[in-house]
């Protein structure tokens, strides 16, 4: 198996110091589970919009074994409007504060500096931006806060990105415009990247698995594959409720492992740490 790491400015929940940095090391195939602090999340609806409701999510979540909780105040799913800024805040900040104690890294999934800021100084660790680090200012606030970043591909904007999206070749344009970003943020400071594909972002279902059978072309960067109860899986099963896409997303994730993706973003974490391990055992 692979070993990853993520590089730090500051001691963060499971650490080691270097020289210049504090490094968070793991071997094969890591969980991120999903924190939804929005009331109209495609795939659970609010569930956890409630702070209560979210903190016991992120507790099983932790006592599962996952890497990172990625908390998220505006929803990203095909055809969301947007979230103001502090809305965002008004929704994340509270949930950030409250897991402080928890053993675990916390990402903040965001594509707005502001709220990247707010977040990591209530202490967050990761910056997780959709629209890959485009904006000059995300990255100032990740290098002055010595956090990696997960740098995704998006074509267009969540609400228009499904509409017509197209590519030339849809794995060369995506892997250049990481590459392309994942460069210019750590010569701009930033400590360690992460790169994900943007699943459903933009993409038509022939893209998606494409890019799913591809992620090893991203290496050296770690990669990160967030499949979790995407659209795609309706479309190769016929399971309009996304609530019902877990085994569709397990499926997708360990093939995701087995072409070397570093983590995997998911809404059931259990499970798919469960899955992970007997799949680890099997090819040991």
């Amino acid at each position: 198996m692979n070993t990853f790491h993520l590089d730090f400015g500051f001691q963060v929940p499971g650490s080691i110091p270097m020289q210049n940095s504090h490094r968070v090391t793991w071997t094969g195939t890591a969980v991120m589970g999903i924190l939804n602090a929005t009331p109209d999340s495609f795939s659970d609806a609010g569930r956890h919009f409630q702070l209560e409701a979210a903190v016991e999510q992120a507790r099983r979540m932790v006592m599962a074994g996952v890497k990172v909780l990625d908390v998220g105040g505006e929803s990203t799913r095909p055809g969301a409007e947007p979230v103001d800024v502090q809305e965002e805040l008004r929704r994340v900040l509270p949930l950030i504060e409250a897991l402080q104690d928890f053993p675990v890294l916390i990402s903040i999934d965001t594509m707005k500096p502001e709220v990247a800021k707010a977040a990591l100084q209530a202490g967050a660790h990761i910056v997780n931006d959709v629209t890959g680090l485009q904006n000059p200012r995300m990255i100032r606030v990740c290098a002055e806060r010595g956090v990696p970043a997960i740098i995704m591909h998006m074509q267009g904007k969540p609400r228009t990105m499904q509409h017509h999206p197209s590519y030339q070749n849809v794995v060369q344009e995506v892997r250049d415009f990481l590459f392309q970003q994942a460069e210019k943020a750590l010569q701009q400071g930033v400590l360690s990247v992460m790169l994900d594909p943007g699943i459903g972002f933009g993409k038509t279902l022939q893209h998606n698995l494409t890019l799913i059978r591809s992620l090893s072309g991203l290496a050296p960067h770690p990669v990160l594959l967030g499949a979790s109860r995407k659209k795609l899986i309706d479309v190769l099963a016929g399971v309009p409720d996304a609530k019902d896409r877990d085994p569709g997303s397990i499926a997708l994730h360990l093939y995701g492992a087995e072409q070397g993706a570093a983590m995997v973003r998911v809404h059931d974490a259990e499970s798919h740490l469960q899955a992970l391990k007997v799949w680890n055992a099997l090819k040991e």
